[in-house]
Formats: structure tokens, sequence, C-alpha cells
């Protein structure tokens, strides 16, 4: 990797993946200009202050809104690296899915690399997407008659209607390479993650994977979990591999950040193997039946999202990833530091 400082701006700075590459690039001495909604709310921003204060690296807060088209400009200024990490993450809750997810997301790509195609400085843009963008549905890979996703698939089933989120993501994707196909200056490497696990730096950071774990740790899901399997991956894993995007001079295309596939009863016997008996772990799967009747009453689990994944295999190939220089820790580590955080911050009670 280039250890040679330089300017690098990091959009969304205030969360959790973010967290940990601006900490990687202050550690590394780089100058970091980081884009917040709000500059001044400090259980947002404190921690970052707090990691540059103790760094040989220097960092600069701006205020940008991902939906103002004029917002990233002056942010941008100087910087060689653009690392896009900046996109709505919302499971449920929302009226309105294109309004919620996918406008912010694509608008915001295109807001954010029209400011590159304003900025001669900046030469690589590194672009946080998901394997999201690579496929909707477990049950795509058997239609594909491939056994491992890899970074030439693209998620074809997802729709503003069926699997939002995942939608969200493809079509911003899209949008970057779409973009970028346009102009000459500076080049597009996206990091494509599964699920993120591992410790957030801020006690600020949501995620629907820490809001798994409380519900493991709780006692909500201890009657069942769905045989749902996904691919799950170190949140430390994730920002070290944007470094690698960024500069690594042979980087290019797209990465697959997957650690493992593990199914929720798996992750649920990997917390039981650390923390014990203690906290009521899930330890059996629900029928496919029970889920697909009860799915609709427990939030944003369709009929068809339950019928086209719960019960499927989906599986990954990560072997680009490794190319970069990614080492993969150990996902048992991962998990712990996780559930030991959320019982750290009191999110799940703590029991003797």
């Amino acid at each position: 990797m280039n250890s040679t400082a330089t300017t690098v701006l990091v959009t969304g700075a205030s969360g959790y993946i973010a967290g940990w590459i601006i900490k990687e690039l202050l550690d590394q001495g780089h100058t970091v200009h980081g884009t917040v909604r709000d500059p001044n709310k400090s259980k947002s921003v404190d921690h970052l202050h707090k990691m540059a204060s103790s760094a040989p690296g220097t960092l600069k807060l701006f205020k940008a809104d991902l939906l103002d088209v004029d917002a990233f400009d002056a942010a941008m200024q100087g910087c060689s690296i653009v690392m896009h990490t900046a996109s709505p993450f919302i499971i449920d809750g929302y009226s309105d899915a294109f309004e919620a997810l996918v406008r912010p997301a694509v608008e915001g790509t295109r807001n954010v690399l029209e400011a590159v195609n304003r900025c001669s400085t900046v030469t690589r843009v590194v672009l946080t997407s998901s394997v999201a963008s690579v496929f909707g549905d477990n049950t795509d890979l058997k239609k594909a008659a491939k056994t491992a996703f890899d970074e030439n698939d693209w998620n074809t089933t997802s729709s503003v209607d069926h699997n939002p989120y995942q939608f969200s993501k493809v079509e911003a994707e899209r949008k970057a390479w779409e973009i970028q196909k346009a102009q000459t200056q500076w080049d597009l490497v996206t990091i494509n993650p599964g699920m993120v696990y591992g410790p957030s730096l801020t006690t600020a950071s949501n995620s629907a994977s820490i809001d798994t774990l409380v519900q493991m740790g709780d006692g909500r899901l201890r009657t069942g979990v769905p045989n749902l399997g996904y691919g799950v991956v170190d949140v430390r894993d994730v920002a070290h591999a944007h470094l690698l995007a960024a500069f690594n001079k042979d980087a290019k295309g797209r990465y697959i950040l997957v650690n493992r596939v593990l199914t929720m009863l798996g992750i649920a016997k990997i917390l039981r193997n650390t923390f014990g008996n203690k906290y009521p772990f899930p330890r059996m799967q629900a029928p496919k039946l029970v889920v697909w009747a009860m799915g609709p009453l427990l939030g944003p689990v369709t009929r068809k999202f339950v019928s086209r994944n719960v019960g499927h295999i989906v599986k990954f190939d990560h072997s680009r990833s490794e190319q970069l220089g990614v080492k993969y820790r150990p996902i048992e580590q991962t998990l712990a530091e996780h559930f030991q955080q959320a019982l750290d911050d009191g999110l799940v009670k703590k029991r003797s």
C-alpha cells in the first residue's frame, strides 16, 4: 500500500464503516476531509475528533447532504482520492421506498461523482457498495447455475417493491459505473461487503447487524430463527479493503468482501461458545412455513422474501479480495467483540 500521505475525502464520515476507514487513514498520516450532515452534532462526530487528536493525520469535517447538488465541492478541494460511503441504510419504518432509499442512494452517488468531475485533483474513487448489488435473493444463485456469486454477477431481481434496499444499492452502483465510463480523469473501484459485523467506534452508530445480535441476546429470538444464510464480514476488514483499493494502483473493478456464509443459528452457536448459557441465544430453527406465515407480522419481511431466501444456500467467491490483500480475521472474534460491545453499551443487559 502506498504510504505517501495524501488528502482523502470520506463521505458519510460518521457512519459505521467510515469510522474505521478514517481511523486507518489518520493512523497512516493522511489528511481526511469528512462530510457529515451536521459537523456540530457532537454525538455523531466526537469520536472522530478524538481519533484525530492522537493520530499523525489531520481531520477536517464539512457539512454535506446527499441530495444537495453542490454540497461536496468544497470538501473535495485538494483531494486525490474520494471514498463514497454515505448511503441510506434503512430496513423498515418508511412509507415510500423510492424516496427513503432509492432516490437518496442514486442521486447522492450522482452528486458526489459529478463533484469529482468538477475537481481536477481526484484520480480514484472507491465506492462502498454491497453484495446487494451482486444478487437480490438466495435463489438467484440456483437460477444462475453457479456454485458461488462473484464480481461478474449483478442483481437483476430486486425492485422498489421487492427488496428495495438491495435495489437502491444496485441502482447506485450502476449509476457510479455509468458516470465513470463517461470520462477519463478518474477510475472507480467498488467494495461489495456482505452483512458487516464487528465493534463500532461510536455508540451512535446503528446497523442491522447489531440489531440481530441484540435480539439474539435479549431473548426475542429464543423460540427460533429462520434458516437464513448470508455472507458476513468484519467492519475492520471492510475498512482496510477501502484503503487497499485506494492506494494499490492495480486495483480495479469490484471486490466482494465476505469472510464466511453463516446462518442465524450458526451465529447463535458462535455466541454461545463464547458467552456460554447466560444469554438466551436461539437453539433451533423455525419451520419455513411458520416464518412464511408470521413474516409480514414481524416487520419488513415479505412472504416473497421468505420463499426466495429462507432455506436456500448462498455462497460467494471472495478470491479477488484476497488478491487485493485482504486477510480476513476470524469471524468468531468479530461476533464476540460486537456482542461484547452491545453488553458494554447497555443494549443487552449483562448477566452474571
